[in-house]
């Protein structure tokens, strides 16, 4: 049983999530509204009645999810317009893939954030902004009187919230610096090169990290983030000691009613404030015979992920090669669908495609050791996954592309993509920056 409490509904929902903070392990499930027109549904919550915490050297890491996930799952079928209602939220880092692949250990791991961090929440706000609404939705194990204090907090305090004055700024102390400079790059690349010509492997999504210090709140930084480069798989996930900020546009698996999808993204080009050259950028993506090839190896390799866990035959392509335009990028973005089948379930899907093919490459497990080999840091939360596990058997999950990571008074960001035969090592470098300079310069401008 399912109780929904209504809310005012605000089309930026930020002052809900600030109002819930304080709870503990309190993440945004953010569509980027109101300045995204691709996203519809903000999750809020807090106060997890357990969390889960794993790194990938447990192979057993998926089992104790679904074990999680089946301690707390009930009957509830389920609603339309309602994606969660009590369930799993939190992050599943790329070196998660370890517990499911055997790959060397060669890159240097700089990160204390666990491989897999999750909560049960068995409440949680959801705003549905195509139909202009805002609940508070609570799975019947949440007690009565935590309802009502809840409802009352979020009726009362939001105007409080909305007027008080931001303290504890984010302040940068450096610009961004990279992990390896503009020739080692381009001599990474080389390698993949040879290793492609070679037929070793036909893609692999190579990607650099950059690092600065900071001081105040990071959730003040994603803020700022986020009006600079509103996406609709957008995330902050709070934590005293690594809060993960993503300002993701693409969507790795979702499942609803059984039916499957995956939306991968290959093809970048950056975007311009003239609109004629805006526009011819648009359309060298459109027609860019390497970006298709591109698109068209990881749209192949997800559709044979989906089809060890999908029903046979279900598995379609209903959409090849659309672009999609954001504030700092055009994308071109493919559609995989299939049916999931009866005897697997949300977590088996996850499991069966993880780490989502589009920021690994192909043949994805050698593409895996290739990124092991070349990389000089581990990726931790870069190119994993965040979303939701409703206890009604929805699923909505992200590729944390475009992510930072919080740790230890330093901030991380990462950048990539995918190398193909034909790549130019300088056109790959600069994309690096075309997809993550919005998000860095906005930062930097803290420290002036």
């Amino acid at each position: 049983m399912i109780t929904q409490c209504a809310l005012p509904y605000l089309a930026d929902s930020q002052p809900y999530f600030e109002t819930i903070r304080h709870l503990g392990h309190a993440v945004f499930l953010d569509s980027g509204r109101p300045k995204c027109p691709w996203g519809r549904y903000d999750i809020i919550a807090a106060a997890p009645v357990e969390t889960l915490e794993l790194s990938a050297d447990n192979k057993n890491a998926f089992e104790q999810l679904e074990q999680l996930y089946s301690k707390y799952k009930t009957d509830q079928k389920e609603i339309e317009n309602l994606p969660f209602q009590g369930g799993i939220i939190g992050h599943f880092s790329y070196d998660l893939g370890r517990a499911l692949e055997k790959i060397p250990s060669t890159a240097k791991q700089f990160s204390s954030l666990p491989d897999m961090r999750v909560g049960m929440y068995l409440w949680a706000i959801v705003v549905d902004h195509k139909e202009q609404t805002t609940q508070l939705v609570a799975d019947s194990r949440v007690e009565a009187e935590v309802l009502q204090q809840l409802n009352t907090l979020l009726t009362t305090k939001r105007a409080d919230i909305v007027s008080a004055p931001e303290t504890n700024k984010f302040k940068l102390k450096r610009p961004f610096s990279a992990n390896l400079s503009a020739p080692e790059y381009k001599q990474k690349l080389e390698k993949v090169n040879e290793l492609i010509h070679a037929g070793d492997c036909y893609q692999v999504n190579f990607a650099q990290r950059f690092d600065s210090q900071f001081t105040g709140d990071p959730w003040l930084a994603y803020k700022a983030l986020r009006e600079v480069a509103p996406t609709p798989y957008s995330a902050f996930i709070d934590s005293e000691s690594s809060p993960i900020l993503s300002l993701s546009p693409e969507q790795f698996l979702e499942s609803k009613m059984q039916q499957v999808t995956t939306k991968p993204i290959k093809g970048t080009r950056p975007r311009s404030n003239n609109p004629e050259e805006d526009q011819r950028l648009k359309q060298s993506l459109i027609d860019s015979v390497k970006d298709r090839a591109e698109n068209l190896m990881i749209v192949d390799l997800l559709r044979n992920d989906l089809s060890k866990v999908c029903t046979h035959n279900s598995v379609k392509v209903p959409k090849l090669f659309t672009i999609e335009s954001y504030a700092n990028v055009h994308h071109k973005v493919s559609t995989v669908t299939g049916t999931l089948s009866e005897e697997h379930t949300p977590i088996s899907l996850l499991a069966h495609c993880f780490p989502g093919g589009s920021i690994t490459g192909a043949p994805k497990v050698r593409a895996m050791e290739v990124i092991e080999e070349l990389e000089p840091h581990r990726r931790a939360v870069y190119c994993g996954s965040i979303g939701y596990i409703s206890l009604c058997g929805r699923m909505d999950t992200s590729i944390t592309i475009r992510t930072l990571l919080c740790e230890n008074n330093h901030i991380y960001c990462w950048a990539g993509g995918g190398i193909v035969a034909d790549s130019v090592k300088e056109m790959e470098y600069e994309e690096t920056f075309d997809k993550v300079n919005n998000l860095l310069h906005c930062l930097e401008e803290t420290m002036l």
